[in-house]
């Protein structure tokens, strides 16, 4: 892996330039004062990154593997006495020992530094401001002892199950699809966390003057509220329900427009006491027919038409597509986490593999001259785990050729457009209903 970032200069294309980005942003230096590493150490922090990178873009791969691809990268480099010497052990245990020594707050930083570094290569969606989709969306773990105490399993009528559920709120930029490190908490037991409390803690991780998209489990005025004091603009659309009661207090400017300097009920207040007494919201609601059997009714802190936000929000069925990526593509609703901390690095550098192949996309998509979300995420996945992730040549040439290939096939790889045709949600499978028992080893095998 070291070896395969080391002739970058060599190359003037779009591919030394990927690499150069990414060899800066996991710069071995940064990565090391934050995290020092014994002088002698093969598995330096930055190494162990790139290893559970890959172990999530190919889809949990064992440690067993990872090691092999490392020692395999190793082959004919000089950077350790251990390798020279060919006393490297192919035994996991110094990996996993690595692995557990990464602090969570090292995993955190890689994550804020790509998003940076590939957003910023963008340009934004909306005049200029940079516009999130939140979501929330749920991840099962292990039934492990410490992820159970951390993350209580769903109850019941009959009593708690078996899994760990843990509550993650997304937010992703809806140009270039990134998503950035999401807040995570439990969704079930005394310190539960909802959607709205994560997405209060996002606020101060975003761009300043950002423009959030959100459904109707936002359209509230704590929320909106903890938005606009942030600094942010929002779009949510709203129940109708909530939106006739807003409307009868409202003064209509336009067709199907009103404006409404919207203040916390007696309902707000005894949910979120914390809201200070002054607190107010001048909005703009919106309702948009946009077919016979769909009505939108939408508030926000935006001056246009209806018809604007109406398509804005349109966009907002991306971050379901983006979710599912990530939890079924890259597996991350798989992890094999045993303690917390573990499982808070693996979901924050599951992000970092995302948003990298997200990138690959990306330089695709402008190859073939199409917005990145019409090429497939799980093609551009597949190509790029089957043709960048073996053990590459160290030759300049080879690598760029075989980039080339990768960005040309991903740009193949569109997403078919068939109007008339509908796909309904439907349910991620889940894990199997109960825990796979380990075999008995004292009963007798069969003669």
């Amino acid at each position: 892996m070291e070896g395969a970032m080391s002739f970058t200069d060599s190359v003037g294309d779009e591919f030394a330039q990927a690499l150069r980005q990414f060899d800066a942003l996991l710069d071995r230096k940064l990565l090391d004062a934050l995290q020092p590493s014994g002088p002698n150490a093969v598995y330096t922090t930055a190494v162990v990154v790139l290893l559970l990178i890959y172990q999530r873009l190919r889809g949990n791969a064992s440690l067993g593997l990872a090691v092999s691809q490392y020692m395999d990268a190793l082959q004919g480099s000089s950077c350790n006495r251990r390798v020279t010497e060919g006393t490297l052990s192919a035994n996991t245990a110094g990996y996993s020992r690595a692995r557990s020594r990464l602090e969570v707050k090292t995993a955190e930083r890689v994550c804020d530094l790509m998003y940076e570094k590939l957003t910023a290569t963008t340009e934004p969606s909306y005049a200029g401001r940079r516009v999130y989709i939140l979501d929330g969306t749920t991840v099962t773990l292990p039934p492990e002892p410490a992820l159970k105490r951390a993350f209580p399993p769903a109850p019941n009528q009959h009593g708690a199950s078996h899994w760990p559920v843990c509550h993650l709120l997304m937010a992703h930029e809806l140009a270039s699809g990134c998503a950035l490190r999401p807040e995570i908490g439990a969704m079930y037991g005394p310190e539960r966390v909802g959607e709205l409390t994560l997405a209060v803690r996002l606020l101060p991780r975003l761009p300043p003057h950002s423009v959030l998209l959100a459904d109707r489990n936002f359209g509230v005025f704590a929320y909106v509220f903890a938005a606009v004091t942030g600094g942010h603009d929002v779009l949510v659309r709203m129940t109708e329900k909530r939106f006739q009661s807003l409307r009868r207090s409202a003064t209509p400017c336009g067709p199907g427009e009103w404006t409404l300097l919207w203040k916390p009920s007696r309902w707000d207040r005894s949910s979120h006491p914390e809201l200070p007494d002054e607190a107010c919201v001048p909005i703009r609601l919106h309702e948009v027919q946009v077919r016979d059997n769909l009505t939108l009714w939408l508030v926000t802190t935006l001056t246009g038409s209806g018809a604007e936000w109406a398509a804005l929000y349109g966009r907002r069925l991306d971050v379901e597509t983006d979710i599912r990526d990530i939890k079924t593509t890259l597996q991350v609703d798989r992890m094999t986490s045993r303690s917390v901390s573990m499982m808070y690095k693996e979901v924050t550098l599951a992000i970092v593999a995302y948003n990298l192949v997200v990138q690959v996309r990306r330089l695709a998509a402008q190859q073939a001259g199409v917005p990145p979300r019409r090429l497939s995420f799980s093609g551009t996945w597949s190509l790029l785990t089957t043709m960048l992730l073996r053990q590459p040549e160290h030759n300049a040439a080879q690598w760029r050729k075989r980039f080339e290939c990768v960005l040309r096939g991903a740009a193949q790889r569109k997403i078919p457009r068939r109007p008339g045709r509908s796909y309904p949600r439907t349910v991620l499978p889940r894990r199997r209903k109960f825990p796979e028992r380990p075999p008995d080893p004292y009963k007798s095998k069969p003669k």
